[in-house]
């Protein structure tokens, strides 16, 4: 079950938490889960459950720095002392090859949320066959000029108090400032759903909201930036189901804007199997708004083509 904690040694060196959650009858599929910043795998235990119904074997890991995943270079807010971003996509595909082993001759499907959406399209991209189908839910791939002056203000942080300190001025520039957004809010938090739930559930989460570091923040931004440029480095594969999804109220994607910004990108790198979907009345945590079982059934239906094509591709009809 989806609760139970278990552990994969990543070849980076990563004692890896992760989650299971068995598909019900016939299996379509393998679902892999990337979560966001500050926040862990556990959270998608219904969104797992849910896919499971649906006839998918679901995994999701905590990221390094995240969670219930121990690494000795990587305390809660930070990737590694070095070379985090390659880390954490590799210990993706350790996720990767131990369910597919698992589970063989099944499409493997990668979702991420935010900053998980961010390790998806790298790792994605990093090694086209890896995944049959891609879905980046809520993730800004395109900050523009004050990404790179956020780039600029961390490399100073490092440069003056080291990398393994909290940044004090990015918070500041994203979920603070995120949370002054929105209107009327009651928390500093609303800016992830309109659930008061679901924000009250992450504000009393202590592996929840937790200060990352300069390094981490340094490492995500990165990400973001590789993204699209591994995206027109593509050889092959431009034919990958790719499924983007954004709230028309998240602040962390500009309304959506960011959503349509990965799309024209990717259509214009030549990907020619793309599908949007802003939610207009959601914020940034899709998975956790009020209306969350919209975008799960759409989703499934998603899901449904894509292991119809593995099918007819492989000819298992």
């Amino acid at each position: 079950m989806f609760d139970e904690t278990r552990r994969l040694q990543s070849p980076g060196g990563a004692d890896l938490a992760w989650h299971h959650q068995e598909a019900t009858g016939d299996a379509r599929g393998i679902l892999l889960i990337s979560h966001g910043l500050a926040e862990h795998s556990r959270r998608y235990r219904p969104f797992a459950e849910y896919m499971a119904a649906e006839g998918y074997h679901v995994y999701a890991h905590d990221h390094r720095g995240h969670g219930e995943t121990i690494a000795a270079d990587a305390p809660l807010g930070r990737f590694a002392q070095s070379d985090g971003a390659q880390r954490v996509l590799e210990d993706v595909f350790a996720i990767r090859n131990m369910a597919a082993e698992r589970h063989p001759a099944l499409p493997v499907i990668l979702f991420g949320h935010s900053m998980g959406g961010l390790i998806a399209l790298n790792a994605a991209f990093e090694d086209i066959g890896r995944f049959d189908a891609l879905a980046v839910w809520n993730s800004n791939f395109h900050p523009g000029p004050a990404g790179r002056a956020a780039q600029a203000i961390l490399f100073m942080e490092r440069w003056l108090k080291g990398s393994d300190v909290p940044s004090q001025i990015l918070p500041r520039l994203t979920f603070e400032a995120w949370g002054r957004s929105i209107a009327g809010a009651r928390t500093p938090f609303d800016w992830l759903s309109h659930d008061e739930v679901k924000v009250a559930r992450y504000i009393d989460d202590p592996l929840c909201g937790f200060a990352c570091s300069v390094s981490l923040w340094i490492d995500v931004f990165a990400l973001t930036f590789s993204g699209p440029k591994r995206a027109l480095s593509v050889t092959g594969g431009r034919d990958l189901p790719v499924h983007l999804a954004g709230g028309g109220q998240d602040p962390a994607t500009f309304g959506g804007r960011s959503v349509f910004d990965l799309a024209n990108h990717l259509k214009k790198a030549g990907f020619s199997n793309i599908s949007t979907r802003i939610y207009e009345e959601m914020r940034h945590e899709t998975l956790n708004e009020i209306d969350r079982n919209t975008a799960m059934v759409e989703f499934a239906a998603w899901c449904g083509s894509v292991s119809g094509r593995f099918a007819a591709k492989t000819g298992r009809l």
